[in-house]
């Protein structure tokens, strides 16, 4: 498995797809650095009159919640429903869902456009299925991933997502199979943004990759075993986000697949 995620890696960089990007101001100049630094190519586009165009060149789209208004709100509802049309793929970041109800009912209508993916942390998982028995706190989780595994269920069986939840172990729930990756280092959490950098990624493999799952798998095994690297060579926050960018363009294949921890559930 760690061949054939590797070589997802290398279809990414051969083909280097056109992603939409509809996410949040916080993040923006960071997710477009991650696309480019794993060889796809990010294009950050809501204005309504162009979302027809947009939907036409590129081969996926990222939508990402994070920083909320009606404009932008409308710009997702018109790109799932565009990109539905087309056959094309797509991912959702919850960000902060069950913090407001705003963001509720806004996630609620996007889920009836079904998402091909749908990646957030344990907390934002469990508030989107409506399982959450501990408070959403922002953007950061309170609960762990193993615990949203019956809402990611949930929400696969409904909508035929594949789900994605972010942790200390990551784990892809698909139809008919799970993944777990155990890579990852503590430090990436005291960094914004790099869960929407990992959803970037997915829209990037998902595009290319016809199996769900191993796209998904591929794009957080890559996160997840650059993230360590990166913070093995980093003083802090500051130099990882700089050594996250730099792995994530020069790692090797014997990197990848010798530091890769993943297991499986069927």
């Amino acid at each position: 498995m760690e061949k054939q995620l590797w070589d997802h890696v290398q279809t990414v960089r051969q083909q280097s797809p056109l992603v939409q990007n509809i996410t949040n101001f916080v993040v923006m100049n960071n997710t477009a650095n991650a696309l480019l630094a794993v060889g796809a190519s990010p294009i950050m586009a809501h204005g309504h009159a162009e979302l027809d165009d947009m939907s036409r060149i590129c081969r996926s789209l990222v939508v990402n919640i994070g920083t909320l208004d009606d404009y932008w709100v409308a710009a997702m509802f018109r790109a799932a429903v565009l990109a539905g049309e087309a056959g094309k793929p797509w991912v959702l970041d919850p960000v902060g869902a069950g913090a407001s109800g705003y963001r509720d009912t806004t996630l609620r209508e996007l889920l009836e456009h079904r998402p091909t993916v749908v990646r957030g942390n344990a907390s934002e998982i469990m508030a989107l299925a409506k399982a959450n028995t501990k408070a959403t706190k922002g953007v950061d989780s309170t609960a762990a991933s193993s615990e949203a595994l019956d809402a990611a269920r949930s929400i696969c069986q409904r909508y035929g997502s594949v789900v994605c939840i972010s942790g200390a172990v990551d784990v892809v729930v698909g139809p008919a199979q799970s993944m777990y990756i155990h890579n990852g280092d503590p430090l990436m959490t005291k960094v914004t943004g790099l869960g929407c950098s990992a959803t970037a990624l997915i829209g990037a493999f998902i595009a290319v990759v016809d199996n769900r799952v191993e796209a998904v798998g591929a794009a957080m095994a890559l996160m997840g075993v650059c993230g360590e690297l990166a913070a093995a060579a980093s003083s802090g926050p500051g130099s990882l986000q700089v050594n996250l960018l730099d792995k994530l363009y020069n790692i090797t294949e014997e990197e990848f697949t010798t530091r890769l921890r993943i297991s499986h559930e069927a």
